[in-house]
């Protein structure tokens, strides 16, 4: 992605990343990161500009509306509220001279360790704590789904992408966000089944959403739930 200024009437200046790709039309998303423009690669800068400007007044609304949901980042110590399959949990650091291990007690993710005052190693335990437990539900829920489609997958892994939950390719590979553990199962299990259609069609076709519909009823409902729950999922780095 380039890193282009929108100059607004105004005289309001947006930074936006823009991704060329082999498409026909403009696209406008607002991620965690800000402003994305997918375009036409063959599109002139000129083209690009009008049709940003004639968008200008969406622009600023949900960038004020993602502005106004923004969270406090993550501090990393202990009272430290935090999210686990949807279950409100506590961050709870514990000294300890040689332990370093992380539990989910409760309602108490305790972390115990020499290193409890170093913010940086607390993040770096409970992230790798939160993709261990990522993975193995991820794999059940796919093999599950998979099973039911009369599919084979290729592979499962984690993503750590800033503004895609999940993707599909040609190979068969399915890779799923793992903040998307501290969301509730019934999220989750939207997110799984949405790659999944991919399987069948790899693309956002009326057929495609035939068969995401097929796989989950409620996927409208549980779409809105992610986008709302998305700014605190992302606390996490």
């Amino acid at each position: 992605m380039i890193t282009q200024q929108l100059q607004l009437p105004n005289g309001q200046t947006i930074a936006y990343q823009l991704d060329l790709r082999a498409r026909r039309s403009i696209g406008l998303k607002i991620t965690a990161e800000g402003l994305v423009v997918h375009a036409p690669k063959r599109i002139s800068a000129s083209q690009l500009q009008q049709v940003l400007q004639e968008k200008s007044s969406w622009i600023q609304q949900k960038l004020a509306l993602r502005e106004a949901n923004q969270v406090a980042p993550m501090q990393w110590l202990d009272g430290e509220p935090l999210l686990f399959m949807g279950q409100d949990i506590v961050l709870t650091l514990v000294a300890h001279p040689t332990s370093k291990a992380v539990t989910l007690e409760g309602d108490k993710l305790l972390v115990r360790s020499p290193y409890i005052n170093n913010p940086d190693w607390v993040a770096r335990k409970v992230l790798q704590w939160y993709a261990q437990q990522a993975l193995p539900d991820f794999k059940r829920r796919v093999a599950l789904i998979a099973a039911q489609m009369g599919e084979q997958v290729s592979g499962v892994g984690l993503s750590n992408a800033k503004s895609r939950w999940g993707s599909c390719n040609s190979r068969k590979q399915i890779r799923l966000n793992w903040r998307l553990i501290q969301a509730p199962p019934h999220v989750i299990q939207y997110v799984v089944c949405h790659e999944m259609a991919h399987l069948k069609e790899m693309n956002h076709s009326a057929r495609f959403y035939a068969v995401q519909a097929s796989l989950f009823p409620q996927y409208e409902h549980a779409e809105k739930a992610l986008k709302a729950l998305s700014p605190i999922l992302h606390r996490m780095a």
